[in-house]
């Protein structure tokens, strides 16, 4: 088989960015991709529905259950389950596993954005609600759109994908101002300073988008913040 033969998409997001390349088999006409777009949407949308104070926390696949941060993000995962949050994290294993982990366990109610990918990866047990996607934009969406705040721990590619994606809309006011709460002080140093001294000082970015972030391992302090927010979106506001 040459370079060039065509090889058949390994995912729904290959199959449709591939589309148009000749070494990726086309599998779908573009209103059949529409189709199970639309499709895709409205299933998070019924199974989202009435999700109205959740938070979605963010972090690596690969952080082992006797990392400290496992332990950290399980016991975030609780103190907003018992504060009435809805814990979303894209259901797999690592960081996401302990914030469902620990809201199941504390009685709140988790939920994974479970994603369809070449190397298989394995849903974690403690999801209420488990929703497959296939495309990554249309798993972003109920991201943003169910949560009132990011709670994010180090991670990869994948976990700075979501990270940035958030901060754009919110710095585009394409999504109202929102908390993004960067935990792991250590891990974020490097990044932070990245973006203080060089974005900021080259004036890529504005002043005021450093304050779109905020650095902290107080799990008091994350759910606080959280809580604040909710009540300021309206979504339970204080007695």
């Amino acid at each position: 088989m040459s370079a060039f033969d065509p090889h058949r998409p390994s995912s729904r997001d290959e199959e449709l960015l591939g589309a148009e390349v000749t070494s990726v088999v086309s599998e779908q006409t573009d209103p059949e991709r529409i189709e199970r777009m639309s499709a895709e949407l409205e299933m998070g949308f019924d199974r989202m529905r009435g999700t109205a104070k959740g938070v979605s926390i963010f972090g690596s696949a690969r952080t082992p259950q006797d990392h400290p941060d496992y332990a950290l993000a399980r016991e975030v995962g609780a103190r907003l389950g018992e504060a009435g949050f809805t814990v979303i994290t894209g259901g797999g294993p690592g960081i996401m596993e302990a914030g469902n982990r620990g809201c199941q366990e504390a009685g709140g109610h988790s939920v994974g954005l479970n994603i369809e990918l070449e190397f298989e990866q394995e849903g974690n047990p403690f999801q209420d609600d488990a929703l497959e996607f296939h495309y990554f934009f249309t798993r972003k969406v109920m991201f943003v759109r169910y949560a009132n705040a990011f709670v994010v721990f180090p991670g990869g590619f994948g976990t700075m994908d979501e990270l940035f994606e958030a901060l754009v809309l919110i710095q585009t006011h394409k999504v109202r101002h929102f908390p993004v709460l960067l935990v792991g002080s250590s891990f974020w140093a490097g990044l932070v300073t990245w973006v203080r001294e060089e974005l900021a000082t080259r004036g890529l970015i504005s002043p005021e988008d450093l304050d779109l972030f905020r650095v902290t391992d107080d799990v008091q302090e994350i759910v606080a913040v959280c809580a604040q927010a909710a009540a300021e979106q309206g979504v339970d506001p204080p007695d």
